[in-house]
């Protein structure tokens, strides 16, 4: 019996690959581990087991009693903080029998910092909203003097490790943004950026030895709850299309090979438009799928079994397309309580009385 252990199971980042791998027709057994046991109880896992936050001394000896113990084939994590501290002990992980599918250390440390990552966009002449690093007043003094756009705004989010939109805020007022960095106790952490359009792309791919496996764009058309963000990002998409462009595409790629020389694992691209229609690098989502897999899936590309698959099997994908293989202008419909749906424009049309 082959076993695979996803983390971070029961919440949507987690059973999106969840019920991905529950779909293959190889038909490993998936287990799930979590922290929060009122999200794990609701996991389509087959067994769950509690394990302590990341960021504590009981994560480490706690993961590997489970590993010893349970014997999973593979093991994967869903959430920043949680890759990032179990790739700081990767190789007692890997002798406890248990298989790993990660990017080097270096490269999880850099794109889990906003800040190093965007230095490695920049340095790589990838185009990037220009950033300022605020370590104290005079760095927020300048950054509204030099990154203001025609409203006088600029964006604001914390560089340290956490996704949804982490302390992000855009705002065109020094004593907010002092604040708003005051609240966090931000100094030091915070950047400053250029403001970008509401305009965003996701282009999601797996690499293997710097191969490129496969990528599939998605467009997102407005964030879940976003109304009850104070900047309106959430990190919970509502409305994803595939798309196919070309330009995204060879920005993605470059944005890749910007932190890492050879590629191995899985590579989310972040990417919202400039007021010139270029798609800029705002983040990757590294070693993780994105919370919305599952529209993939439906859609006929599942990531986490090509992911697994290699994983486990040393197994490729045979693919007419491996970028962008699906059709362009699919819909995935989300909301809160609801079943997620995978629709066209045309049968929202035809469903609705206007």
């Amino acid at each position: 019996m082959t076993k695979i252990l996803i983390a971070g199971a029961g919440g949507a980042p987690s059973e999106g690959v969840i019920n991905s791998l529950l779909r293959s027709d190889k038909k490993e057994t998936i287990y799930g581990m979590g922290s929060e046991p009122t999200d794990l109880i609701l996991s389509s896992a087959e067994k769950k087991f509690y394990m302590p936050y990341a960021d504590t001394p009981e994560y480490k000896p706690a993961l590997l009693n489970l590993l010893r113990t349970e014997k999973p084939d593979l093991i994967h994590f869903q959430n920043d903080l949680e890759i990032f501290h179990a790739s700081l002990f990767r190789d007692e992980i890997l002798a406890t029998g248990t298989k790993l599918f990660m990017p080097d250390h270096d490269v999880i440390d850099t794109c889990v910092h906003k800040h190093k990552s965007y230095l490695a966009f920049k340095n790589a002449g990838v185009p990037v909203p220009r950033n300022i690093f605020i370590n104290n007043e005079d760095d927020l003094k300048l950054a509204f003097e030099e990154l203001s756009d025609e409203n006088g705004k600029i964006w604001l989010r914390a560089s340290s490790i956490g996704g949804g939109g982490k302390g992000a805020i855009p705002t065109s007022s020094f004593t907010m943004a002092k604040e708003w960095i005051n609240h966090y106790n931000g100094w030091g952490d915070f950047v400053a950026a250029e403001m970008l359009e509401p305009e965003t792309v996701t282009w999601l791919s797996i690499w293997h030895e710097g191969e490129l496996i496969v990528a599939q764009s998605r467009a997102r058309k407005g964030w879940t709850h976003g109304n009850r963000s104070i900047s309106g990002v959430t990190g919970v998409t509502k409305v994803g299309v595939t798309c196919d462009d070309a330009q995204v595409t060879d920005i993605a790629t470059r944005t890749v090979k910007a932190v890492s020389d050879k590629p191995h694992g899985i590579f989310g691209v972040d990417m919202a438009y400039d007021k010139n229609g270029i798609p800029n690098p705002t983040e990757i989502n590294i070693s993780r799928f994105f919370t919305t897999v599952l529209f993939f899936t439906e859609a006929g590309l599942n990531m986490p079994e090509i992911f697994k698959d290699i994983a486990l099997y040393n197994k490729f994908p045979v693919l007419d397309k491996k970028i962008n293989p699906l059709p362009k202008d699919l819909l995935w419909l989300r909301g809160m309580d609801t079943k997620p749906r995978l629709i066209t424009s045309d049968e929202i049309k035809a469903g609705i009385n206007f």
